[in-house]
């Protein structure tokens, strides 16, 4: 039977020579991986279509076996090129896409995710990458995953708050016009990744050079 959804790629990986295993992120089917049998052949019909963070329209065939699906035809929606021209930018939405494997279960819902994950990918095509981005993307994750930190309650101080409330409420374009001032981003910085450490058991991978090099 042959299943269709949309959704964006969260990564990719050699399978043999000429195939790919495609890891997807799906509003209604959650995270999926399916295998594009000849993605790598000079005429495959996958050709220039498979790549991380692309968004499109695809099918397959559910395995009755495994987790491992069977890719037939994918269309493309975008491909968010400015992601490729910087790698910061590049690092930041690889940093959301660890978090969310990370934090996720397969063959699980993740309308809310998966939204935020495109607008996220929207507005790094638009505009300069800032440290801000992953302590907002951390703490928008950690609201739709249920564990969003009382702010009140923590030892952050009153400005550091102000600070991450509005990470945590405003959409992407005002958070890239947030202005906080260095200190309140290190203390952000790590007090978030106490929290991840305490709720999540580890950091995801690719904090650091998200954040620019810091740790």
């Amino acid at each position: 039977m042959i299943e269709t959804a949309n959704g964006v790629i969260l990564r990719t990986r050699l399978l043999t020579e000429t195939s790919l295993i495609v890891h997807w992120l799906t509003p209604e089917l959650g995270r999926l991986a399916t295998v594009a049998k000849g993605a790598r052949r000079p005429k495959s019909p996958f050709a220039g279509k498979l790549d991380i963070f692309y968004s499109a329209d695809f099918s397959f065939s559910r395995s009755r076996h495994s987790d491992l699906h069977t890719l037939r035809e994918v269309k493309l929606r975008a491909t968010h090129r400015p992601l490729r021209e910087d790698i910061l930018k590049l690092q930041q939405a690889a940093y959301a896409a660890a978090f969310i494997e990370q934090a996720t279960e397969t063959d699980t819902p993740l309308p809310g995710i998966l939204a935020l994950l495109e607008q996220l990918l929207a507005a790094l095509c638009g505009t300069a990458a800032i440290p801000q981005t992953v302590l907002a993307i951390e703490l928008k994750l950690l609201r739709e995953l249920g564990l969003e930190p009382d702010l009140a309650a923590s030892r952050l101080t009153p400005g550091a708050q102000q600070i991450a409330r509005r990470l945590a409420n405003d959409d992407w374009p005002q958070i890239f016009r947030v202005r906080p001032a260095a200190a309140q981003v290190a203390e952000l910085r790590l007090w978030l990744q106490g929290f991840l450490l305490l709720h999540l058991g580890k950091l995801p991978r690719g904090r650091a050079a998200a954040l620019g090099g810091t740790n």
